[in-house]
C-alpha cells in the first residue's frame, strides 16, 4: 500500500503536472486516445474494482456496483468521445454592428491543472465522471479519492498508473490531513463532491488562492407524490431511488411530502415491495450494507430519536447490526426538529411527511434549504408546471426518481447548499475549459471617427450612441 502524500509531496506533484501540461498542451488526438485507452483498462479492472467495492463497503450489491459505477463511466466517456470534435471547436461570428467588420472568436482553453476529490458512496463514478471531463477539455488532473474506501482507492490509482503517464495524471492517497492540505493547493479549478459542511471547508481553503472550485454537495431532496397518482407506482419508482445502493445517494429521495389519505396505502406497498425485491434481507446480495461503523451508527441514532420522540417507525424487513445492514425505514410524520429532518439521511431511512396539498408541499420545500435534487409524482401538467416554476433544484425527474443523472445531455449540479458549477457531458467540458474571448479588428477600424479631435461625424454618432 502506498504512504500518503505530504504537503510537500503534493506541492511537488502539482509544479511536475503544470509544468508537463503547459508544455504540451494536449492536442484533440492526446484527448481521444486518453480517453479510449481509460474506457480499455476500465472494462478491464472492472471485476477488480467491483471487489474492491464490495470489500470496503462489507457487501456492495453487484447491481449498484454496475448502474452507480460502471454504466455510467462508460456511457460518459462514450458520449464526450462521441462529441468532443464539436466541443472544441471555436464559435466564430462577425462583431456587433458598430465595430464592423471586425469579428470575434469564442476559443476553448484548458484550465491547467484540476483537482478532484471524490467521496466514498461511488467511489468510481465520483473519481472518473469528473476526471474525463478534465482530460477532455486539455488538462492535467490530480485525483484524491476518499480515505473511507481504501481498496477501492488503491485500484483507481493503479488504472489511472496504467492510463496515463504519471506527469498527467497522479493519484494522492490518504486520510482528511491530505484531503485538507490538497484542496489548500493553488489548482487551476477544484471539483469537490461530498457534504455540504466540508464542502464550505473546501471552498474557504480554495479561497485562500482564489481557486475556482465546482462543488457537488448533497442535502434534502424531496418527492412529492400528488393526489390521484397511482400509489403502487410511485411506490416501485421511489423505492427503487432510495434504496440503491442502500439510499447512500446524493440525489436518492430524502423525505416524501403527501397528503394524509395517502399514507396507508404507501405504507403497505412500500412493506410488499421490500418483501418481493429484498427477502432475507441479511443473507440478500442485491441488498448493499452501510459503509463503515461510523454511517451506521449515525443512521441508527436517527432512529432511535425519532422512537424517543413518539414517531411512527416502520422497518420494513429484519436488518443485520453486525453486518451495517439496515433495514429499509418509513419514519411517519416525524416531528420537524429531529436531526432526521434536519441533516441529509444518506441511508435506507425515508420519512413521510403529510401535507394538505401540493401548493402546501411547495411551501414546505421552499422553506428550507434547496435541494440537489426534486422529484414530483402527477399527470397534471398543470400542477406539474406550478411545482416546477416555484421550486429551485439542482435538478429534477418528473414521475421517477434519480434518473436525470443518467441524461449526458443535462448538465449535473446543485444550487446553494446543495453546490455550484455542473458537469457530465458537454457542461462538463466548459467547467474545465476557459472560453477565451477572441476580437479581430479588421484592416479599416469604423473606431477610428470616434477619436479625438471629434469632429461633426464623431458627435453625429456619439449622440446616435446615446439617444
Amino acid at each position: 500500500m502506498d504512504m500518503p502524500s505530504t504537503p510537500t509531496d503534493l506541492t511537488a506533484t502539482l509544479a511536475r503536472l503544470r509544468a508537463a501540461q503547459r508544455a504540451n498542451v494536449p492536442t484533440y488526438q492526446q484527448r481521444m486516445d486518453d480517453l479510449k485507452r481509460l474506457r480499455h483498462a476500465f472494462k478491464t479492472r472492472l471485476d477488480a474494482l467491483i471487489a474492491a467495492m464490495n470489500a470496503d463497503f462489507g457487501r456492495r450489491a453487484r447491481a449498484d456496483c454496475i448502474l452507480g459505477d460502471a454504466f455510467t463511466v462508460l456511457t460518459d466517456i462514450d458520449h464526450i468521445r462521441a462529441h468532443l470534435h464539436g466541443w472544441m471547436r471555436s464559435r466564430r461570428d462577425l462583431a456587433d454592428w458598430l465595430f464592423w467588420p471586425a469579428r470575434t472568436e469564442v476559443r476553448y482553453q484548458p484550465l491547467g491543472v484540476v483537482g478532484v476529490i471524490s467521496p466514498w458512496n461511488y467511489p468510481v463514478n465520483l473519481a472518473l465522471l469528473p476526471l474525463s471531463a478534465a482530460i477532455a477539455a486539455g488538462n492535467h488532473v490530480m485525483l484524491k479519492p476518499s480515505e473511507h474506501t481504501p481498496r477501492t482507492s488503491e485500484e483507481l490509482k493503479a488504472l489511472l498508473e496504467e492510463v496515463f503517464p504519471a506527469d498527467r495524471v497522479a493519484t494522492v492517497l490518504g486520510g482528511a490531513d491530505v484531503a485538507a492540505a490538497f484542496a489548500a493547493l493553488p489548482f487551476d479549478h477544484l471539483f469537490f463532491t461530498g457534504s455540504t459542511a466540508v464542502g464550505r471547508k473546501v471552498m474557504l481553503a480554495a479561497a485562500q488562492n482564489l481557486t475556482p472550485v465546482t462543488l457537488e454537495l448533497g442535502g434534502k431532496s424531496p418527492a412529492i407524490l400528488a393526489p390521484g397518482y397511482p400509489i403502487a407506482t410511485a411506490v416501485d419508482r421511489i423505492a427503487a431511488g432510495k434504496l440503491l445502493n442502500a439510499g447512500q445517494t446524493c440525489i436518492a429521495p430524502d423525505y416524501v411530502l403527501m397528503q394524509k389519505e395517502s399514507v396507508a396505502p404507501f405504507v403497505a406497498e412500500m412493506q410488499r415491495i421490500v418483501a418481493q425485491r429484498y427477502p432475507n434481507l441479511a443473507t440478500n446480495a442485491a441488498y448493499t450494507s452501510i459503509v463503515n461503523d461510523g454511517q451506521y451508527q449515525r443512521l441508527a441514532g436517527y432512529l432511535i430519536e425519532a422512537r424517543a420522540a413518539g414517531a411512527n417507525v416502520v422497518e420494513l424487513a429484519r436488518g443485520d447490526a453486525a453486518n451495517r445492514i439496515l433495514a429499509p425505514t418509513l419514519v411517519v410524520d416525524p416531528p420537524a426538529n429531529l436531526a432526521l429532518m434536519q441533516d441529509e439521511i444518506f441511508g435506507p431511512i425515508l420519512p413521510i411527511v403529510t401535507v394538505d396539498s401540493v401548493d402546501a408541499a411547495i411551501d414546505f420545500v421552499n422553506a428550507r434549504p434547496r435541494p440537489l435534487a426534486l422529484y414530483h409524482f402527477d399527470y397534471d401538467r398543470a400542477r406539474t408546471e406550478r411545482v416546477l416554476e416555484r421550486t429551485v433544484a439542482g435538478g429534477v425527474t418528473v414521475n421517477d426518481t434519480v434518473l436525470h443523472i443518467a441524461q449526458s445531455n443535462l448538465p449535473f449540479g446543485g444550487v446553494g447548499p446543495s453546490g455550484m458549477g455542473h458537469y457530465h457531458g458537454r457542461e462538463g467540458f466548459l467547467t474545465f475549459s476557459k472560453q477565451k474571448p477572441v476580437m479581430y479588428q479588421a484592416r479599416f477600424s469604423s473606431m477610428k471617427v470616434l477619436r479625438p479631435p471629434y469632429g461633426k461625424l464623431a458627435n453625429f454618432v456619439l449622440k446616435f450612441l446615446s439617444r
